[in-house]
């Protein structure tokens, strides 16, 4: 069974290596991967593979990297006589001459419980919500977009200290068991299963820019620390101090009930209360006080709490937009 593989980013390419691993035990050939296109990356603005194509470079895998999955599109990848598209998070939505490419249609790992969190930015919506738990999602590949049948499905808790990269990392290990498990089945009879049509009210996810990780000082201490949490390490939360950003990295909070946030209410939003050497950097909210542990200046490097205050002694007092 011949799979076309089809993703862009590093959590893609982890699922891809696992894959990789295991394609004699599970008998199917990663035979091609789809990426996107290189793009431009550092000071000399080199052209820049994805880390899915990257790696499959590394294993002399042919790789296509079309801006369109047009007719050309079409006719490079059909001499790899691909029997199943695989799909994580690749980008774009495949129309129906391309799925008709593949005699045994195409699955897609879907990092949500669907069909809530439809759409590009599943793990960065549950982190954002305080949801308690999430799920990885083995789905038939729709026309539309998240809407196939489930084939696969694992719960997982959530504790309140995932960050959006180590969710993802730990969503692209399981989704590629869950993958193989099918796969051996799968290579056996080359059909998928019927799977489970999706229930309950779907919501959708959109597009994270640099701007949905400015923090707002006037929300709640428990909802900034959370943005922070959904948006590491990309696009990053931050806010301005003397006019210049100042990105947060890692923080926790201290709810409005408690006797500590107490004494500060008369304090505006966004002042910075103290520093507290045992826990960390205290800054106000609207509700409660967001306690930071990691931050970066611009053109600096990332520095702990303790380390940033050595050379900040004028931080404590002013107020950051």
């Amino acid at each position: 069974m011949k799979i076309l593989f089809a993703g862009s980013p590093q959590a893609a390419a982890d699922t891809l290596e696992i894959l990789l691993n295991n394609q004699t035990e599970c008998g199917f050939e990663i035979a091609g991967v789809l990426s996107n296109p290189p793009t431009a990356k550092g000071r000399h603005k080199e052209l820049t593979p994805t880390p899915v194509a990257e790696l499959a470079i590394s294993k002399n895998i042919p790789v296509f990297t079309p801006e369109h999955l047009d007719s050309q599109a079409r006719e490079q990848i059909t001499p790899l006589g691909a029997d199943l598209l695989i799909s994580f998070a690749y980008g774009h939505i495949f129309g129906p001459k391309f799925l008709a490419m593949f005699p045994m249609g195409g699955i897609n790992l879907h990092p949500s419980l669907l069909p809530k969190y439809r759409g590009c930015t599943p793990v960065s919506a549950a982190i954002l919500n305080r949801d308690t738990q999430t799920a990885v999602t083995i789905q038939t590949l729709a026309l539309k977009m998240d809407e196939g049948n489930i084939l696969a499905q694992k719960i997982l808790t959530l504790d309140g200290t995932e960050t959006g990269e180590s969710l993802l990392n730990e969503s692209a290990k399981i989704g590629a068991e869950l993958i193989c498990s099918l796969l051996k089945d799968a290579s056996k009879t080359k059909t998928l299963p019927n799977g489970t049509e999706q229930t309950g009210t779907p919501s959708y996810t959109g597009i994270i820019t640099k701007n949905d990780g400015k923090i707002n000082w006037k929300e709640s201490a428990a909802t900034i620390e959370a943005k922070i949490r959904a948006y590491y390490p990309d696009p990053g939360c931050w806010c301005v101090e003397n006019e210049l950003p100042l990105r947060i990295l890692k923080a926790g909070f201290i709810d409005v009930a408690d006797q500590r946030a107490s004494k500060y209410n008369s304090e505006p939003e966004g002042k910075v209360l103290e520093f507290v050497k045992s826990e960390g950097i205290y800054i106000k909210t609207a509700e409660g006080i967001l306690v930071v542990k990691e931050l970066q200046r611009q053109g600096k490097k990332t520095m702990n709490y303790k380390d940033f205050m050595n050379g900040a002694r004028d931080f404590v007092g002013s107020v950051l937009q």
